[in-house]
């Protein structure tokens, strides 16, 4: 049996994309499963934007598809799942501490890139012993990751597994802009400097409910539970949960790098192996992207397939429905490991 463990790795150094040099950078991590040898029996796992890295063991997103036994067998590799740079799940965001200030980075964080979270992820791995990745597998931003890991360190990985997620950003700057102004209009805001202010708890908790919906929880809670009013009560203290533990600021630092991010102009220098998946009803990322995406990938000379996952909960269906997606990820991985 495989455990899992918690850790946090500093990365000394890290130079940014745009040329800024973060020092001393936490890159938290989850880890199961035992490296071999040669250092390349390794997995990673990419969580969602707004979600966290804890998707191994009890109570773990994916601990369905990632443990002993499962599609991504610990027993078998060793996978990683990591903390994105600039999230607020222990790894250096905008909540943590500016060295320089003594206080949290807050609006002044570096302005990163998908780029720099998987250099960021590549370090981390390094220090890990790590030296080649059989896979990546992602949900949603974290599937954006997994094509952005394949353009920019192409031989380091042999498979990608990007689910509900496309090769690139949706949207244009409004988004950011409208994320902005919504949270603007709480009276903590403060331009971003709220943390001393009593915090978005209120303004984070209404957004997270309207994010939820979005992504077909409605579905996920009727599944299993009948009463609409217990499972109005039972999301609005997902979404409480959620609005103590997120910072307002990583989310636009976060979406500002997923509406900039394009892999796809790229597709030519991956030489990874694809196995994409969409649910069918995702509003967004809809199955209708499906065959577009698809032959970008094979004008590219990448070898991929597509898997849509049939399921009524929406976004949230890679995680909650994976049992269906399961056999394909593990047929995936023994072509790739066999």
């Amino acid at each position: 049996m495989s455990d899992v463990t918690q850790t946090t790795i500093t990365l000394p150094e890290l130079r940014l994309e745009n040329g800024t040099v973060m020092r001393d950078v936490a890159i938290a991590c989850q880890v199961a499963g035992t490296l071999d040898a040669t250092g390349r029996n390794a997995v990673l796992l990419a969580h969602g934007y707004s979600a966290h890295h804890r998707m191994m063991g009890t109570g773990g997103s994916w601990a369905a598809m990632a443990g002993p036994g499962r599609a991504i067998d610990t027993d078998r590799f060793f996978v990683v799942s990591t903390n994105m740079l600039g999230s607020s799940y222990g790894s250096t965001g905008p909540a943590s501490i500016n060295p320089g200030t003594g206080k949290p980075w807050g609006p002044d964080f570096p302005d990163i890139s998908l780029i720099d979270q998987v250099n960021a992820q590549r370090l981390a791995l390094d220090q890990l012993g790590v030296k080649h990745l059989t896979a990546i597998a992602g949900v949603s931003f974290g599937g954006q990751l997994a094509f952005q890991w394949a353009v920019t360190h192409p031989d380091f990985v042999s498979g990608i597994i990007p689910t509900a997620s496309a090769p690139k950003g949706r949207g244009d700057h409004t988004l950011v802009d409208t994320l902005v102004a919504r949270l603007a209009r709480d009276p903590n805001w403060n331009g971003g400097w709220f943390y001393e202010n009593g915090g978005l708890t209120e303004t984070l908790t209404t957004m997270r409910i309207d994010n939820l919906r979005s992504y077909g929880m409605d579905a996920v809670l009727a599944a299993k539970v009948a009463d609409p009013a217990k499972r109005e009560s039972m999301l609005q203290r997902m979404a409480e949960q959620w609005a103590r533990e997120f910072d307002a600021n990583s989310l636009v630092v976060l979406r500002r790098a997923a509406v900039r991010f394009n892999a796809r102009k790229d597709l030519q220098r991956m030489k990874a192996r694809v196995l994409y998946s969409l649910s069918t009803t995702d509003t967004l990322f809809p199955p209708s992207i499906a065959p577009d995406v698809m032959a970008a990938l094979k004008t590219a000379g990448v070898e991929a397939e597509y898997f849509e996952l049939v399921s009524e909960q929406g976004h949230m269906a890679p995680l909650t429905d994976c049992g269906t997606l399961a056999p394909q990820v593990r047929a995936f991985l023994d072509r790739l490991a066999p």
